[in-house]
């Protein structure tokens, strides 16, 4: 039988191991892409604004996950359980395109899926990402598949598939986030390029 005394170095003996290991985990840091910070000067006065919507969006069930996903070597990949995305990553994806776009095409007016709350749209784009990651100490990747629609038609205007690579060159979490918020806003300017074509 264990006296009180004994009792009560055992649970002394149980914190403090407790507690070691909770001093020994890390922090968990979490990351947001940044849009474009500089808006875009409108150039002409419209009277009636076009309505551009962003969705649906698609991306493998991979990314689908709080924990940020690199690549490595072999075909494997990496799950950081310490740096993870504030916020989901389709949507913070959605919401920085959307910002991008609301810059890039200040004489538009930009609604991100489901904008049914908002009225309808004028037109869509629809997104198929299939890459969004980087490969530590060689590049940072974005590959989709997108789609404009005329929504009220339901006619398909433009489609495309983009493929962006940039040398990574900072492969610090920090580094890598940006390194992905600038592919964004490249794709973001691509889009908008479409946009402009459409009529």
């Amino acid at each position: 039988m264990l006296n009180k005394f004994s009792k009560q170095l055992i649970v002394l003996a149980i914190t403090a191991v407790l507690l070691t290991a909770c001093a020994s985990t890390p922090a968990t840091n979490f990351y947001v892409l940044e849009p474009l910070s500089e808006p875009t000067a409108s150039t002409t006065k419209t009277a009636n604004k076009r309505l551009i919507g962003i969705g649906p969006v698609s991306m493998p069930a991979l990314l689908e996950r709080k924990q940020i996903v690199t690549r490595g070597e072999n075909s494997s990949v990496q799950i950081a359980e310490f740096h993870q995305w504030a916020s989901p990553l389709k949507e913070n994806i959605v919401q920085a395109l959307a910002h991008n776009l609301a810059a890039l095409r200040p004489d538009d007016t930009v609604r991100t899926y489901p904008w049914s709350a908002f009225g309808s749209v004028n037109y869509r784009i629809i997104l198929d990402i299939l890459r969004f990651d980087t490969s530590p100490g060689k590049s940072v990747n974005l590959e989709a598949n997108w789609v404009i629609m005329d929504e009220k038609k339901q006619a398909l205007l433009s489609s495309g598939h983009s493929e962006i690579e940039h040398p990574l060159k900072d492969t610090s979490y920090p580094g890598t986030i940006n390194a992905l918020s600038k592919i964004l806003a490249e794709f973001s300017q691509e889009l908008s390029a479409e946009l402009g074509q459409v009529k």
